[in-house]
């Protein structure tokens, strides 16, 4: 989904880490007389890593997932898992940072598409619900374990959400508060923990839920409450979901 009543074919777009199971048969490593190239394999591995270790951090916790169990997880052997990665530290950061390239690249795509940064802004966080929704998995390891995972995890977290100021660099400035910035980055943190709520309590499907309050509180600071009620208004219309890609509804013939 782009703007309401679009579709993108999620085809266009990454697997997101997590919305397919780390030991997934279409992905083995063929034996045979045609070997495949060592990038590819290594590509292939690397994949397979990625769900196993959001699989397992979402199961176990941060804390208590071993190298051992993400590499069970995806099928792939520890001297392959060292080989690509310095240890589990090093390969939940490759992991996170590559999932959420994807979902902002998800989000790029709505916000980009819309007419206007009030819209952009709507159809962006409703992507983020949506694809977090259809992948619980991912939603506990970074939206939860990574405030486990250490102080490299936690500064990756905060350069994320930096990053989420980019949609609202159209959002008017208000007479009388200088600090558009800060303002940004309140609201962004507000949204950030109002996720974090609802998927540390179990509540992962639940999210979409969040989008008409969601849409208020982000554009109720720089518009007022009259208007930002009109986009929680606009946020309760019918939609086509976003799904992550290879999510079993995705692979089932649904398009978002």
């Amino acid at each position: 989904m782009v703007a309401s009543g679009m579709h993108v074919a999620v085809s266009e777009f990454v697997p997101l880490p997590g919305a397919r199971v780390g030991r997934d048969p279409a992905r083995a490593i063929k034996r045979g007389p045609s070997r495949v190239p060592p990038e590819v394999v290594a590509a292939t591995q690397r994949d397979r890593l990625f769900d196993g270790l959001v699989h397992t951090v979402a199961q176990k916790g941060y804390a208590n997932a071993r190298v051992s169990d993400i590499c069970q997880a995806a099928g792939v052997t520890r001297p392959a898992f060292y080989a690509l990665f310095e240890g589990k530290d090093d390969a939940f950061l490759a992991t996170y940072r590559h999932g959420n390239d994807v979902l902002l690249r998800l989000m790029s795509r709505a916000h980009q598409a819309a007419p206007d940064w009030r819209t952009g802004g709507r159809e962006a966080l409703r992507v983020l619900l949506d694809v977090l929704a259809s992948t619980p998995a991912f939603a506990a390891m970074a939206v939860v374990e990574v405030e486990a995972a250490g102080p490299a995890a936690r500064r990756e977290r905060n350069k994320l959400l930096l990053r989420f100021g980019k949609f609202f660099v159209d959002a008017p400035e208000q007479p009388g508060l200088p600090m558009q910035e800060e303002l940004v980055m309140a609201v962004v943190g507000g949204i950030h923990a109002s996720i974090y709520r609802y998927v540390a309590a179990g509540r992962v499907a639940e999210l979409p839920n969040l989008l008409p309050l969601l849409s208020y509180f982000a554009a109720v600071p720089f518009i007022g409450q009259e208007e930002a009620m009109k986009d929680a208004e606009a946020a309760r219309q019918p939609a086509p979901k976003t799904v992550a890609p290879c999510t079993p509804s995705d692979q089932q013939g649904h398009s978002n």
